[in-house]
């Protein structure tokens, strides 16, 4: 069944008020910690595929997104990239679909139609967007989860910071769907998370950043904490302390976002940060220059 770009595998199922939790890579899936995190809890859950799209050559340029080889049973197979549905209904409560969109690099609003298409047949009724980006927080410090969270009700131990962005500057295509869900009848709730990683040490993958935004899904949903034991997260931020050690520079830096960060959290005032020295400006930008931009990784 064909809904807008997508092919929706038959029989197409009857979902309960389906919840809809998206991610958008590469643009705010730094150190894949979203990936981790959607695939430890769909692998969890046990999630059956929904769709994907029909023709995702239509969307995307394959020099960007490389196709890739595998064996199959013997013979090689082309793994076309798509972005791809997952669903699981539960004995009780809403469904759950899990949207992997990758950002589209031509056509890009019938593509974006076509997911708010998906969500209108299915009747989804809470659209959640889940995201990593870096920033200057330090590592030795419990990683920071901003977001809105509306009326949602979540249980204590979330830890989350309420925040609606003030930001203005280019931005994802994939917005418009965050811009179309509100227009939608009936109505969706909208609800985003971001988990904040140390922009200095840009790690492939960040499972300290996956543990945090399962934290705040099983603050949210009926889903057991643990799921991502925190200790790999912390074995990958405690090597980098003997790398510390041997950088003054680097040492200096953390130790001033660590008392920024002890501030801002003791704090209760609603005024901004006061901004970074010049200095460690521009350590960070150098720091940024020696990675490949994460919004060019396939």
């Amino acid at each position: 069944m064909r809904i807008g770009a997508f092919e929706i595998n038959e029989p197409v199922p009857e979902l309960r008020e389906p919840h809809a939790i998206t991610m958008v890579r590469p643009w705010v899936d730094v150190g894949s910690a979203v990936s981790i995190a959607l695939a430890r809890l769909e692998g969890h859950l046990g999630v059956t595929e929904l769709g994907k799209l029909a023709r995702p050559g239509n969307y995307f340029d394959f020099t960007r997104y490389r196709p890739t080889m595998r064996m199959v049973e013997g013979r090689r197979e082309v793994s076309v990239p798509n972005s791809v549905i997952n669903y699981i209904q539960p004995e009780e409560g809403p469904a759950l679909m899990f949207l992997h969109l990758r950002e589209p690099h031509s056509s890009s609003e019938e593509y974006t139609d076509s997911v708010l298409q998906v969500f209108k047949h299915f009747g989804v009724r809470r659209y959640c967007r889940l995201g990593a980006m870096y920033d200057v927080v330090p590592h030795t410090r419990p990683l920071i989860v901003t977001g809105d969270a509306g009326n949602v009700p979540m249980r204590s131990g979330a830890k989350l910071r309420p925040r609606k962005s003030t930001y203005q500057g280019p931005t994802s295509i994939m917005n418009l769907i965050s811009e179309g869900v509100p227009k939608m009848e009936p109505e969706i709730t909208s609800v985003s998370f971001m988990v904040h990683l140390p922009q200095y040490l840009q790690l492939d993958e960040d499972y300290a950043g996956a543990a945090r935004l399962l934290d705040v899904l099983s603050a949210m949903y009926d889903i057991p904490q643990g799921l991502l034991p925190p200790e790999q997260g912390q074995r990958q931020y405690r090597e980098l302390d003997s790398a510390v050690e041997r950088n003054s520079e680097l040492k200096t830096l953390i130790g001033r976002l660590e008392s920024q960060y002890d501030t801002e959290r003791a704090s209760e005032e609603t005024d901004p940060p006061a901004p970074l020295s010049p200095e460690v400006e521009r350590f960070l930008e150098e720091m940024d220059h020696r990675f490949t931009d994460p919004g060019q990784q396939e």
